[in-house]
């Protein structure tokens, strides 16, 4: 056994500090759009909260959603911000650990709650009479707290395997937060074995979840085939296509960032990529709800209502 080899206890976070001409620009673009994504998904949780016309299996996991999605860019964000405003990039190996934690938490949580929605327009759908019954307040309880503890599961099992694998220099992570294919980079000697168990893990995580997705449209498709009407088919279309942008750009940054070998990151270009999923996707998910729902305009337009003063 080497005693020789040093161990390491803090990593530099690299981030965007080549850009060190645009350090004030960014955390201007980032504050302002990490703020408008708190108080967007805010604004949701709000409304479903307050409005009785929301109070539907289909907003009740939308309310989570938006509750993840600040969770989500929280872990990340604020962290950024305070290194591109003090210059300062030390993180501890039990703060790094922590934030991978967090983050694979909520990320997982949201993979499994995205395929409980899509259970949830497949019953709207294909099953309507069964409705009531297949998506009852305690089965959508039983499918949130899956979904959350599920994400507990992958979080945890993911860090400590990480974790444990032996760190001895470098301790420059080419990112802007503690990812898995840049931490893996810094793993002391070979790591094609832990590669490959945690692509496999990656996978089932992010492709199970995918797989019971798909499986749901395919009979939700079909069945909207079947109806007669156009404007019938596009009224049933309408419920689901907020949830298929949402899913398509979450799966589609997972699958391409989780589910590729580490020789394939670039540090060069991979943390503009982690941008798009871990700073941009969070606000498009009030955006997307609110522009495309009817009956979040309509409860939205009733708040406004209820806030003006009443004239005297």
């Amino acid at each position: 056994m080497n005693t020789n080899i040093s161990v390491v206890t803090d990593f530099i976070l690299v981030g965007f500090s080549p850009l060190a001409d645009l350090q004030g620009l960014l955390f201007s673009v980032f504050l302002t759009v990490y703020l408008l994504t708190v108080m967007g998904n805010l604004l949701i949780v709000v409304l479903v909260s307050a409005d009785a016309a929301l109070q539907s299996p289909m907003y009740f996991f939308l309310r989570i959603l938006s509750v993840l999605e600040i969770c989500y860019t929280s872990v990340t964000v604020p962290l950024l911000l305070h290194h591109l405003l003090t210059s300062q990039r030390h993180i501890s190996r039990s703060g790094c650990a922590l934030q991978m934690f967090f983050f694979l938490f909520f990320g997982a949580t949201e993979c499994c709650l995205l395929a409980a929605m899509a259970y949830d327009r497949y019953a709207a759908i294909c099953e309507p009479l069964r409705y009531p019954l297949l998506l009852s307040r305690r089965m959508c309880l039983q499918l949130a707290g899956s979904a959350w503890a599920c994400g507990a599961l992958v979080g945890m099992g993911h860090t400590s395997f990480i974790f444990s694998l032996p760190f001895c220099g470098p301790n420059a992570i080419p990112h802007f937060f503690c990812e898995i294919q840049p931490i893996l980079q810094l793993v002391c000697g070979d790591t094609s074995l832990n590669e490959l168990q945690i692509i496999l893990a990656a996978a089932l995580i992010i492709l199970c979840p995918f797989g019971l997705i798909l499986g749901s449209y395919g009979h939700i498709l079909a069945t909207i085939y079947r109806i007669p009407s156009r404007s019938g088919r596009r009224k049933a279309f309408s419920t689901c296509s907020s949830h298929l942008i949402v899913v398509s750009l979450f799966y589609g940054t997972a699958i391409f960032i989780y589910i590729r070998p580490k020789a394939s990151y670039d540090p060069a270009t991979d943390p503009f990529l982690s941008l798009f999923y871990a700073v941009v996707t969070p606000i498009l998910n009030p955006i997307i709800y609110s522009l495309r729902n009817a009956d979040v305009k309509a409860a939205l337009k009733r708040t406004i209502q209820k806030m003006k003063p009443v004239d005297i």
